[in-house]
């Protein structure tokens, strides 16, 4: 085919982002006023709790559950939030995709095995919505248009060579097929409980996740590395008093050793943009085991030491005993997942247990002073004064932290918002806290609630902090803002031949560089807009089509 000369094919480029923009500023966001925060809670009852104590080491994933002594199963007491409520272990795709920096696809059994086999309990698998095309699907990093909606914490899937890579942020408005329920296939862990249906995107099964799934109310941001961390559950009153064993089970991707390794448990062969992500079946799953007593005195019980370890592909739930393939000595890897500990009596461990009764009668105070302190185009820190746990007294347990876009947070939607990766280790009353706030979108308003909960799950009252995000900078961002909206997903075969022609041929010459320098300064807005709406996309699509097709006969 002829090619257009480059000036014709700027300016079909930049009429495309003026007809996008015309139709973006008809759009306008109201945001309604606080409302007035609910009063905190009245006094609480009495409570026994158990404290589990650890120390972890960097990108963990950790389940806690009780058992009696004769290994029927009790409770999971906790579960690291990128399992427990955005459903790492049943999202669409083959298990064995590769991962990356907040990947999107690929059900991870084998993140949770002994956990998942034990617990009881069964869910509907998470298909692409179109699987039932062709099984291949499944195999596919890229899905429709049609089937891909706004995605609020996971990134796509990125290149190792890409900048996001090692920044760990999206840094551009992501879609995502959400998946639809399996008729016949189950799953022993659940769907994602953090999105909100789009009608005529995601499958109407989407709906239904929320329900679905047990452990919102367990589900926790994973413990920062090298901080003491004390996870509390508060034991049921119909739970009898008796003899019980913790077990916590610690996964890590990218855990590599000379058994467990790329060259071990490689890339799958054969899939589409198999240059996308890393191979990342390391070390499986390490277990730890504490047998501990509740009554109405305390009790303390430790371990220092691994029981073992799981199927690294979750294939059964079978707990292998401790053996030379599991790395034992080196901090953070393998058995030692979980960093030693010295308790009060110079003894070491990496898993401590507390039972004992807490006669807690108040609800924490209220975390105050909360100021922004820097905000980016994709990140929020924000400072607050620690409250106390009884009021202004004593160290609360943690902190729950959610955030909500464009739209007002108060008490009755704070529970719906989304949870906060970062976790805070709990300081003294009066003393500064900060968190950092990752995976948010340049040029959006944000609000984020803050409330201090203690040993018996009291909850203090929530404080509330409204951000906007700013502009994305200069050379930032390695994506195709309107081009991703008009397409759904960013490894659509015309998205990417237009990354390439913009790498290849557009960044090579001044006028070039501008054109995608202008682009880049509308194109986060309009996306927005366009990736919301068929009829956008459409004409998007149809004004992207005359450049797919000249870049298509361009040589690279």
């Amino acid at each position: 085919m002829s090619r257009p000369p480059a000036a014709e094919i700027l300016g079909q480029m930049l009429s495309v982002r003026r007809a996008l923009a015309l139709a973006f500023s008809s759009s306008v966001l109201a945001i309604a006023p606080p409302p007035a925060l609910a009063d905190a809670p009245g006094g609480a009852p009495a409570c026994r709790v158990v404290d589990v104590d650890f120390l972890p080491s960097e990108d963990l994933q950790l389940v806690a559950w009780i058992e009696d002594t004769k290994g029927h199963f009790v409770s999971t007491i906790f579960i690291t939030q990128l399992t427990g409520t955005y459903g790492l272990g049943n999202r669409p795709g083959i298990h064995d995709f590769n991962s990356g920096p907040r990947w999107p696809y690929g059900r991870r059994e084998g993140v949770f095995p002994v956990w998942a086999h034990r617990h009881g309990q069964t869910f509907p698998r998470l298909d692409f919505q179109n699987y039932d095309d062709n099984a291949a699907n499944d195999r596919n990093l890229s899905h429709p248009f049609t089937n891909s909606s706004v995605e609020q914490f996971f990134c796509r899937p990125l290149r190792p060579d890409e900048a996001m890579w090692d920044t760990q942020t999206c840094a551009t408005v992501v879609y995502t097929d959400k998946g639809t329920l399996s008729p016949t296939a189950k799953s022993l862990y659940p769907p994602r409980e953090d999105i909100v249906m789009h009608a005529d995107i995601d499958s109407p099964s989407v709906g239904m996740y929320e329900e679905l799934n047990p452990f919102d109310a367990v589900s926790k941001a994973t413990p920062p590395a090298g901080v003491p961390y004390r996870m509390s559950w508060p034991i049921p009153d119909t739970l009898p008093v008796g003899d019980y064993v913790l077990w916590v089970e610690a996964s890590k991707e990218f855990d590599f050793n000379s058994t467990y390794n790329p060259t071990s448990y490689p890339e799958p062969p054969g899939i589409p943009w198999a240059d996308y992500g890393e191979p990342f079946r390391g070390q499986p799953s390490v277990v730890y085991k504490v047998p501990f007593a509740i009554g109405m005195s305390t009790s303390i019980q430790t371990t220092a030491s691994y029981v073992g370890y799981g199927d690294v592909d979750g294939a059964d739930g079978t707990l292998f005993a401790p053996d030379g393939t599991i790395t034992s000595s080196t901090p953070g890897s393998g058995a030692a997942r979980l960093l030693l500990r010295m308790d009060d009596h110079g003894d070491m461990y990496r898993v401590r247990v507390e039972s004992r009764p807490e006669f807690d009668y108040s609800a924490p105070g209220r975390a105050s002073d909360a100021s922004l302190v820097e905000v980016t185009a994709n990140t929020a820190t924000i400072s607050f004064v620690a409250p106390g746990d009884d009021g202004d007294d004593g160290t609360v347990s943690g902190y729950e932290i959610r955030y909500l876009a464009a739209t007002q947070m108060n008490e009755a939607n704070f529970e719906r918002a989304t949870l906060v990766s970062a976790a805070v280790a709990p300081d003294e009353p009066g003393q500064v806290q900060t968190v950092k706030v990752e995976g948010l979108l340049p040029q959006t308003s944000y609000f984020v609630g803050i409330r201090a909960y203690d040993e018996c799950q009291n909850k203090g009252p929530l404080t509330i902090v409204a951000l906007a995000t700013t502009e994305r900078q200069t050379g930032e961002v390695d994506a195709c803002f309107v081009a991703t909206a008009a397409y759904g997903s960013l490894l659509a075969n015309d998205v990417e031949m237009l990354r390439r022609f913009r790498d290849a041929f557009l960044r090579k010459t001044t006028l070039g560089e501008l054109a995608v320098e202008t682009y880049y300064t509308f194109g986060p807005a309009v996306a927005g807009v366009v990736g919301q709406s068929e009829q956008l996309r459409g004409v998007a699509r149809d004004g992207l089509a005359p450049i797919v097709d000249w870049a298509r006969g361009l040589a690279y």
